[in-house]
């Protein structure tokens, strides 16, 4: 990790907009916003989902901003949604950069019973991000499951 003494505003500036684009991916999350959500990445985007991190290969392989449609509107099947963001690392590059951010997402179910259940997975976000006409996109992001807990919840 680099020292940082004195951030050049330009940096400072690229590094806040990059963090609000991680923030405003779990936002809309979270809000069941997936029109949204998509035109945070690029058109030509790559999103990989690796439900085990140490898998070799993705579990599943989207590419291009409209194949993102159906996997943000899956998250409707739970009754609630929460992404905590934590840490995150971010390397630029000019108009690129790549970075790492964690993730504590909840979700919470209710199924034909009234059983309510609490499913928390630990996540890592791989990302590669550019700058187009000065804002910033994700080009490519990698979804890292790194573990899960589902235990029962009551409201």
């Amino acid at each position: 990790m680099a020292s940082h003494t004195a951030i050049p505003p330009q940096e400072a500036a690229d590094r806040l907009a990059i963090r609000e684009l991680v923030d405003a991916y779990a936002h809309c999350a979270d809000r069941r916003d997936a029109k949204g959500q998509m035109a945070l990445f690029t058109e030509d985007t790559r999103f990989l989902v690796f439900m085990d991190a140490t898998a070799a290969e993705p579990t599943q392989e989207l590419h291009g901003r409209e194949s993102l449609a159906p996997v943000f509107d899956n998250l409707n099947v739970y009754r609630a949604t929460t992404h905590f963001n934590g840490q995150s690392t971010i390397t630029l590059d000019g108009d690129r950069a790549s970075g790492e951010s964690y993730c504590l997402a909840h979700h919470v179910s209710v199924d034909e019973s009234g059983q309510r259940t609490l499913m928390i997975a630990s996540i890592r976000y791989l990302d590669e991000f550019t700058r187009l006409d000065g804002d910033w996109y994700f080009a490519e992001r990698r979804l890292m499951v790194d573990w899960t807990e589902t235990r029962p919840s009551t409201p």
